[in-house]
């Protein structure tokens, strides 16, 4: 599996889980999608993005 699909779909199921926690559990949960989100946005400027060099260390491509 390519990197950009596996930091697409990890990014999907964090913000669709941080919002489900935050909806059921706590509100304090929002936390999670909040972060996701400008780490997203972040990444779309400066060409940072951890998972991505977390999955560099793993060699995946």
């Amino acid at each position: 599996m390519k990197k950009e699909y596996i930091i697409r779909a990890v990014a999907g199921t964090l913000v669709t889980a941080g919002s489900l926690l935050a909806y059921f559990v706590a509100p304090g949960w929002i936390i999670l999608p909040i972060f996701v989100g400008v780490n997203l946005v972040q990444s779309s400027f400066t060409k940072f993005c951890p998972l991505e060099m977390i999955l560099d260390k793993f060699n995946v491509k």
